[in-house]
């Protein structure tokens, strides 16, 4: 019960960017820049799959998902970032930093259920495009997409739930630019029972992580293997560039959440878990729209009809 004697502490202060100093204003500029584009390819996107009738199978709206989640994702995180960078207010809440975390993990293990659907998807339309209509109906799609929700949602109630128990005490500094969970677990004093909140993190991280991972990198081997069976060397050129660009996303994606929250603590990774955080917190949902969806020839042609329709209007 050490705990009792050092002061219980009600917010935290986010050390970010702080060892870089001098770059302040460029490192805001940057993040500034980042922001506005996510959300400007993400929405531009969400709103021709729900526009364009054309784009209304499963696949498009399996996109249009992926980019509410990169909003969700990157305005969870960059705000703040910006408003620290601007301000140099860097305290959070205990409560609003626990928030911040939940909110998170939430959108980064539906993401990993959701990308793992997505080569589902891929999968059945490259290597059973006969059964296709039937294996990815509107009620197949439907459960996949509810269950990716829905399973998210279950494994951070369970871990929010064991995080709220905790107290808090002595230091309060965390350095990271986000409030993520081993940096904030450093600071309990909630000594025997957050080992166990630890045990039951790296769980759930595996179980969020894993599974969907080994069966989206199945999904684009099976795609691979197919693909070279193309007898037109330019078709499956085309095919495999599309297929590694999205294989590459996905394993940048999977392999720093894997580093970050499955394997051991040590000291040689925790001075890389900031590094990494960037890719999958804000490089993610910039570079995502990029790969999945502007690439895409129907995409291309849903925008073309909208800016001619923007242009008459005008």
């Amino acid at each position: 019960m050490e705990w009792r004697n050092e002061s219980i502490i009600t917010e935290f202060i986010l050390l970010g960017f702080g060892e870089l100093q001098e770059l302040q204003i460029l490192i805001f500029l940057l993040f500034l820049i980042i922001y506005i584009m996510t959300m400007t390819e993400n929405l531009l996107i969400i709103a021709i799959v729900v526009t364009d009738r054309h784009l209304h199978i499963p696949m498009y709206f399996f996109l249009g998902n992926l980019s509410f989640l990169a909003i969700c994702y990157s305005t969870t995180i960059i705000p703040r970032i910006l408003v620290s960078l601007l301000t140099d207010d860097q305290s959070v809440p205990v409560h609003g930093c626990i928030m911040q975390l939940s909110t998170f993990s939430f959108l980064a293990v539906t993401e990993c259920y959701l990308l793992a659907a997505m080569s589902y998807d891929r999968y059945v339309a490259v290597c059973r495009p006969l059964h296709y209509s039937v294996l990815m109906n509107i009620r197949v799609y439907l459960q996949l997409m509810a269950g990716s929700w829905f399973t998210s949602l279950m494994i951070n109630i369970t871990l929010l739930s064991a995080i709220l128990q905790l107290t808090f005490c002595g230091h309060n500094v965390i350095d990271h630019f986000f409030c993520d969970f081993a940096p904030m677990m450093k600071l309990t004093c909630s000594y025997s029972f957050g080992q166990q909140v630890k045990l039951l993190s790296t769980f759930t991280s595996s179980f969020s992580i894993l599974p969907p991972f080994i069966l989206t990198v199945g999904s684009y081997g099976c795609i691979i293997a197919a693909i070279f069976r193309i007898s037109s060397s330019t078709g499956r050129q085309k095919a495999f560039s599309t297929c590694s660009s999205h294989l590459t996303v996905v394993t940048v994606f999977f392999g720093t959440l894997t580093v970050v929250y499955v394997l051991p603590d040590t000291n040689e990774l925790r001075e890389l878990n900031k590094v990494l955080s960037v890719f999958y917190t804000i490089l993610t949902p910039l570079v995502n729209p990029l790969i999945y969806s502007l690439r895409n020839k129907d995409v291309h042609i849903a925008l073309k009809k909208a800016a001619s329709k923007w242009a008459v209007s005008i």
